[in-house]
């Protein structure tokens, strides 16, 4: 596997990751980096989530990493800025964090793997393709996701 190999798996998994939320949340692509042998991709989501509903969001995340056989290797509990991480057999390291103002940020790095140029994602987000750098805290109101009751349980 190469660079661009591997930051198109990143690419997927992010889009497998977000597909699996429903309702679904506004995202956008953030800031991407590559090193000598590794590649970052991250989104950021633009939906609001309410603090209620914030820990049913990282359910949904979570449950589906381990579905998708993703070890998960660590859980920040934190009230305001909660974060689960995870890896896959073959080295790629996934992140999901809350930050100010509420907003989650996806990240995974890929393991290191044979040098190449990486293109831009070409992933389309949902919404606005904010210039980089420019992404604003979360502005998008979901009816679900902002809500301010507690979500209810999930059905049987």
């Amino acid at each position: 596997m190469d660079m661009q190999e591997a930051a198109d798996r990143a690419d997927a998994m992010l889009d497998a990751t977000l597909n699996a939320v429903v309702p679904e949340v506004q995202w956008a692509h953030h800031t991407w980096t590559s090193g000598s042998c590794t590649v970052t991709r991250r989104r950021k989501v633009m939906t609001i989530l309410s603090e209620q509903r914030r820990g049913a969001f990282l359910g949904v995340i979570e449950r589906f990493w381990k579905k998708s056989g993703y070890e998960i290797t660590g859980v920040n509990q934190d009230r305001e800025m909660p974060a689960i991480f995870a890896k896959t057999s073959d080295g790629f390291q996934l992140a999901l964090s809350v930050g100010y103002k509420g907003q989650v940020v996806f990240k995974i790095d890929t393991p290191c793997v044979k040098e190449a140029d990486v293109a831009e994602p070409t992933t389309k987000p949902n919404g606005p393709a904010y210039p980089l750098g420019q992404i604003p805290t979360p502005n998008v109101r979901s009816d679900f996701w902002s809500a301010t009751a507690p979500a209810p349980a999930p059905s049987s």
